[in-house]
């Protein structure tokens, strides 16, 4: 197998052309959650990443799903969204001018002689180590899902012993709403 097929652990297997950004407005009540994600389930749509938070408004929470799939199948899954009772809104964003980012941890077993270079591509990365310790380093980065996709890649050679990813989250620029 070469080193371009390989996918490093944490890496997106999917591709990204086909990779969509949903963005679901919800009220905060039990069961939302496992409502929203029934409606991808019975099509047979794997969620990449979901990321729930609190929203602006009190009583209500912001849903970002990240999955891959065809888009005809994808908009009649967005109206059967928006038709859930807890719903709000549901809006795919992939193609919308949206600030997106994600956050990664990922902790490395190493000893000193391969510190350096694993400091070097963190500070490549812009990559801030948050625990030093005797045989590991915990590195916090933030950004695109591309760049965590590389970073992850070039940190592959060494033994990653833990990775966290947050999914994706996003906003719309300017007044629009998300």
């Amino acid at each position: 197998m070469s080193a371009a097929s390989m996918i490093a652990p944490g890496t997106r297997s999917s591709d990204s052309k086909n990779m969509h950004t949903i963005s679901v407005f919800v009220a905060d009540e039990p069961g939302v959650l496992v409502r929203v994600a029934m409606v991808f389930s019975r099509r047979g749509y794997n969620i990449e990443s979901l990321v729930v938070s609190p929203s602006a408004r009190s009583g209500f929470s912001r849903m970002t799903i990240t999955c891959s799939g065809d888009t005809s199948i994808l908009e009649q899954m967005i109206k059967q969204l928006a038709k859930l009772v807890d719903v709000i809104r549901a809006v795919d964003h992939t193609d919308d001018n949206a600030y997106e980012t994600e956050i990664a941890l990922i902790k490395l077993q190493c000893d000193t002689d391969e510190r350096s270079e694993i400091l070097q591509i963190a500070e490549h990365f812009n990559a801030k180590v948050v625990d030093y310790g005797i045989e590991s380093v915990v590195l916090r980065v933030y950004g695109s899902s591309e760049k965590m996709d590389a970073m992850i890649s070039l940190l592959s050679i060494f033994k990653v012993a833990e990775l966290v990813r947050s999914g994706k989250i996003l906003m719309a620029r300017g007044i629009k709403s998300t």
